[in-house]
Parts: structure tokens; sequence; C-alpha cells
């Protein structure tokens, strides 16, 4: 049945989407307030890693004792702004608890491999329709660490990525010197995950993905979806900031950070929150490292990109409205370059770029993907937190499969919005 489809947002999730809708027949509005690939968007500012092997929730056993260093050190890897911590106080008590024993945490993993898996390959036949091929390389990714035994300090996420089917390679003095010659020294041991891949430009991939979908007859709007008309258990309308109503019959929301307010119009209070992060440019630097790699003492991803070099990361959770904190991007340009003593150092100002953005993250690391429960013409698929780009491609396709009435391609029970009822 041709229906015509709402997509609330163009992020990686919406882009992805639209052409899977597409594919299927449907009529489709894209609904997104600035342009799709933009600064505004999670997408844009992503390290770049299709990591199909983040698979481990962000908390873990004994997290819960860092708790009050996390609130006390406002520039550590993970910060909480003190005067928001009453509001998150219940998301991160959940937060907390999902990676409360290692059980917990293989769980998660389990119902997040097959959405990841094969994410590389998958982005690559999309970036090939886009006429982007080159955006998308699939030359696995390097998690570096200063020792084989801070390497063993994280046994168990890799404990549990190998019994969910992920492999690596070992790299350790002079091979993981030739593969990074420019890498700190104090760097001995990496491993080197071949399945993996990476963007060399989201913002410019979301965008063509975006452009491809219009070419195919998705039309474009420049608004924000405030409310949704349902009536007799379906849907008659989305409802736009500016007072007017988009007439359609299905809509799915992927607007991010900012669905929360949608999915509780749609009969799921969900506990979404934003974990913001952290992103510096140095734009047209050609040295460093050269594969995409995590470095673990820095904790953070660095990225060769199209036209430059990214570090990403930092977790800060302070809200939708509160302003960066620039220092937290300073940490990361600090880290980079102590990473590479090799960067310049003399960069000029237009040279290096900071960016801040908003992950949507639920508590329990697993994403919302599924029907409302006011109306099974309205799908969730937001919350992705730290997988977004990576898991985008799989998404897109489970959606187009709900609205179809087909049985999903992989197990999404665990994703369900009804788990937090």
């Amino acid at each position: 049945m041709t229906r015509h489809v709402a997509v609330i947002g163009a992020g990686i999730t919406g882009a992805a989407t639209a052409l899977e809708l597409l594919r299927d027949g449907h009529r489709v509005t894209i609904l997104e307030p600035a342009p799709p690939g933009g600064e505004q968007a999670a997408s844009y500012g992503n390290a770049g890693w299709f990591s199909s092997m983040s698979v481990i929730p962000p908390s873990g056993p004994g997290l819960w004792r860092k708790v009050p260093g996390f609130v006390m050190d406002p520039l550590g890897p993970l910060a909480i702004r003190w005067r928001y911590l009453p509001k998150v106080l219940p998301w991160l008590l959940r937060y907390l608890a999902a990676g409360w024993t290692e059980e917990r945490v293989l769980r998660v993993a389990q119902a997040l491999r097959p959405l990841l898996q094969d994410s590389p390959v998958l982005h690559a036949a999309l970036a090939a329709e886009a006429g982007v091929p080159e955006l998308v390389e699939h030359r696995g990714l390097i998690n570096a660490y200063t020792s084989r035994t801070a390497f063993e300090g994280e046994a168990m996420g890799w404990r549990i990525r190998r019994q969910v089917g992920i492999t690596w390679t070992e790299l350790e003095g002079a091979a993981l010197r030739k593969a990074e010659p420019d890498l700190d020294p104090a760097y001995t041991f990496a491993v080197l995950i071949g399945e993996a891949g990476r963007c060399l430009d989201p913002g410019r991939y979301v965008a063509a993905l975006v452009a491809l979908a219009q070419q195919r007859g998705a039309a474009l709007r420049q608004a924000s979806a405030t409310g949704l008309s349902i009536e007799g258990g379906r849907l008659r309308a989305v409802t736009l900031a500016d007072g007017s109503a988009l007439a359609c019959d299905a809509a799915v929301i992927c607007a991010g950070a900012r669905s929360k307010a949608l999915a509780a119009i749609a009969g799921d209070p969900v506990p979404l929150e934003t974990e913001r992060g952290y992103h510096v440019m140095l734009r047209g630097v050609t040295q460093g490292p050269r594969h995409s790699m995590s470095l673990s003492a820095a904790k953070m991803v660095v990225n060769p990109m199209r036209d430059g070099l990214r570090a990403a990361g930092q977790v800060e959770i302070a809200g939708l409205d509160a302003a960066p904190n620039w220092k937290r991007a300073e940490i990361l340009r600090d880290h980079l370059l102590k990473s590479f003593p090799g960067l310049p150092r003399d960069l000029p100002a237009d040279r290096v770029a900071f960016w801040m953005g908003h992950r949507p993250s639920m508590p329990d690391g697993l994403p919302c993907l599924g029907p409302s429960r006011a109306t099974p013409d309205v799908i969730h698929a937001f919350g992705h937190g730290h997988v977004g780009l990576v898991a985008g491609p799989r998404t897109g396709r489970l959606v187009a499969q709900l609205l179809a009435g087909r049985e999903p391609e992989i197990p999404i029970a665990a994703f369900s919005p009804a788990r937090f009822r």
C-alpha cells in the first residue's frame, strides 16, 4: 500500500529511511528546519566511524563509583553539570543500571550486533547510489593503548565482543610503529578491527543522501514538527511550528535528541537525553594518523577526513539548551597534538574549528525502534546514542519493513519503546 510518509528529521537515520521508503513506492516528505548535513545535526559532527564493533553500552560495572568525580570535574571525559543533576538523575540511574553486571552488558551487545553488522557494506552501497563513493572507506579501525595491560583492563568489553562474533588483529611494537609511524611512542599496543570502516565527510555524505532522495521524488520541507494529529488510532497530519499541518498517513520520528516530545504525543514518554559531544577539526592537515583510530588514554577518536583531521569525543550531560563549554574542545585539541607530536602547532585560527552537538541517547544504550503506542502509523527511530551513524542504513531498512508490515530482517524486540512503560 502506497502511503504519504512524513520523515521527521534529515540526519543519517532520516536520510536512509527516506530512501528505503521511496524504494517501496511511498510518497515521502522530509521535515528538517535547517539544511541537511549542516552543523546543527549530530550526523555532521560525528567522528566518522562505521564502528560495527561498538556494541558495548557506555556504562559498565562499577561506573557508579566514578559519578561523584564526574560531577566535580567539569572537564573530564564524562562530565555532568551539577545544576542539571537533579533533572537527569532518573536517566542517570537507568544508565548505570544498564551496565551494572557483565550479563546486562552482554544482552545489550547481543541486541546491537545485528543492527551494526555489515554497516560499512551498507554505507558503501548508499554512497555509491548517491554519487559519493569516495566518502566511504572500508579499511578497518584501530583501537590504540599505551600497553597490553591497558588493553587487558578493558577485558570484559573485548571478551563480549568476541562472544558476539567480532574479531581483530593485534598490533604491537614494530608492527604498530609501521602502521602508525607518527603516533606518540607512548602507545605500544593496538587492535585493528578489519570489518569496520569510516566516512571522510559525514555532513557532505548525509546531504548527498537527502539530495538523492529528492531526485527520486521526496519533498524536502524546511520546517520543525511540533505535534501529531491522531484520530481514531490513525495518523491524519503532522503539525508544524508555523501553525500549519502536513496531511499524511504515516510518520517516522527520527529527530535525534529532539524526538522526546513527539514520542510522548505518540503515546510513548521515553527517557531520551542528550549526551553532548565535541569535536575539533584541523583543516588542511595531512600529517598524523594513517588510519582512523581510538586513543584509549585520551578517550577520543581521531579520523583523517577529506578536509583535515578530526578528533571527537567527550560526553557532557547538560541538556539541550546549555551553552557549549569550549574548554572541552580545547582538551581534544591538546590531546590530539600530544598524541601526534608532528602535527603543526601554529595553525591560524581559521584552520582550527570547534563543534558541539547532541547525541540522542537512551539510558540502556539501545535505540527506540518500533511502532508507537498510539498508532502503528507512527514509527520511532531515534535514540541511537554513540552508534547513530553506523546504524543508519539498517535502521532505514527496518523502518520501511515495519511500515509495510513485513518481518524485520533482524530481531528488534530489545529496541521497543514499550520497554519504558
